[in-house]
């Protein structure tokens, strides 16, 4: 696996971004580089050609505008989110028992308990000085959740039963150790200088390319950083259309998205309507461009499971390396409807890319994305799409090795109006 192709790219993004902070700016440095400019919130806008992103926390907002634009114009937007299910450090972290020192933290959104024990992980995320300035910071394998030996508790192998609270609380070294002293001094900080943090765990393994034939990406995170890069290649890759190209990468939505930078909060509609009126477009102007719009909300679904068939529709059974999925819900939990579907397929045969549907089991639950949001939110035509993965929200999970690729591409012929 090299940096140079698609599975490649892919785990080096993950690893330049163990918190939803760190991908933000991963996401914002790739941008940088390729002649982006960052457009500050509480600066005029700038209307001028050109590629533009706007950071706000967790969040990135990132649209070309094109030469020439005269009139209102639709935006092409693809929607992601930055976050993904864990442990969050709390206020005050340390604590001290039986001769060793732990982690308070809280549960972030659903992890996968179990797949966190036994691994090594360490912190990420920012910290806010006593001059307001941000850092973000990643420190390396510091904790460890143990399991309890079958020694002691026989039936550990046969009814796994973990309460939140008393049995994910990591172990951070022997004695009294001050987890916030240690990261400060991470950042060549006094502990007393740190007011405020937001530090999650990250898994420090690295990705691997697994398999007989090298068909897999084993990595933390897929869910939905496979999203948000294959999101970035395409905006980078797409040239010029008659509409604008937007990629918004939403924090907090695995834990409903209710925030200013989730995609209930308003920073999409923020960036949507000061391009419209930096434009000269008017309100009436606006209204008629959301009309002409379209959101692709990508974010990783589900393959089937071999050892779990029957979890899954009996004749919606998505394989690894066989295209991204088609999300569908009778109940809009995934917003994919006849006519967003048909623009997705004409995506996809444009780009050389093949699809698969997905629908839930009737006797299963189904999730959802930030696509009913965003679409309640704007009222545009919208489709559900993502990779297909195995474990999601373990610490560790699976997609195939081909899967971003193949969304990279339909996002790159979405954003190009391939579909048109």
């Amino acid at each position: 696996m090299t940096s140079s192709t698609p599975p490649g790219d892919l785990a080096d993004f993950v690893v330049a971004s163990p918190s939803s902070y760190h991908a933000a700016a991963e996401v914002a440095r790739r941008l940088a580089a390729a002649g982006f400019t960052e457009q500050r919130e509480a600066d005029p806008w700038d209307a001028s050609p050109g590629g533009r992103y706007l950071l706000r926390d967790g969040a990135v907002v990132a649209w070309r505008i094109p030469s020439g634009t005269a009139g209102p114009t639709g935006f092409r937007i693809v929607g992601a989110h930055t976050d993904s299910p864990g442990f969050k450090l709390k206020p005050d972290p340390s604590s001290y028992a039986f001769g060793w020192s732990q982690a308070g933290m809280e549960v972030y959104g659903g992890p996968l308990a179990n797949s966190w024990l036994d691994r090594e992980f360490g912190l990420a995320g920012r910290v806010v000085d006593r001059a307001g300035e941000v850092h973000l910071v990643r420190t390396p394998a510091w904790l460890r959740i143990p399991q309890v030996a079958p020694h002691l508790d026989r039936s550990v192998n046969e009814k796994l039963s973990l309460d939140r609270q008393v049995h994910l609380k990591p172990v951070a070294g022997l004695g009294s150790v001050d987890l916030l002293a240690a990261v400060a001094g991470s950042l060549g900080m006094h502990r007393d200088e740190i007011d405020g943090h937001d530090l999650f765990a990250y898994v420090t393994e690295a990705p691997a390319v697994i398999g007989v034939a090298g068909e897999f990406l084993a990595s933390a995170r897929l869910d939905n950083l496979s999203s948000v890069h294959a999101g970035t290649l395409a905006l980078l890759a797409a040239g010029d259309s008659d509409q604008i190209a937007v990629l918004a990468c939403f924090d907090h939505e695995e834990i409903g998205s209710v925030s200013r930078s989730g995609a209930e909060g308003p920073v999409l509609e923020n960036v949507l309507t000061r391009i419209a009126a930096s434009l000269g477009w008017g309100v009436d102007g606006y209204h008629r461009a959301l009309a002409a719009s379209a959101v692709v909300s990508a974010d990783a679904g589900h393959a089937v499971h071999p050892n779990y068939p029957q979890l899954h529709d009996p004749d919606h059974r998505p394989l690894l390396n066989s295209g991204p999925l088609l999300k569908v819900n009778a109940n809009q939990r995934y917003t994919s409807e006849g006519p967003s579907t048909a623009l997705w397929l004409r995506v996809c045969r444009a780009a050389g890319v093949p699809t698969q549907p997905f629908v839930s089991n009737n006797a299963v639950p189904c999730g959802s994305t930030i696509g009913p949001i965003t679409a309640s939110r704007l009222g545009i035509t919208s489709v559900d799409v993502g990779i297909p993965l195995l474990s999601m929200h373990s610490a560790r999970e699976l997609c195939g090795v081909q899967d971003p690729g193949y969304l990279a591409g339909a996002l790159t012929a979405f954003f190009g109006g391939a579909d048109r």
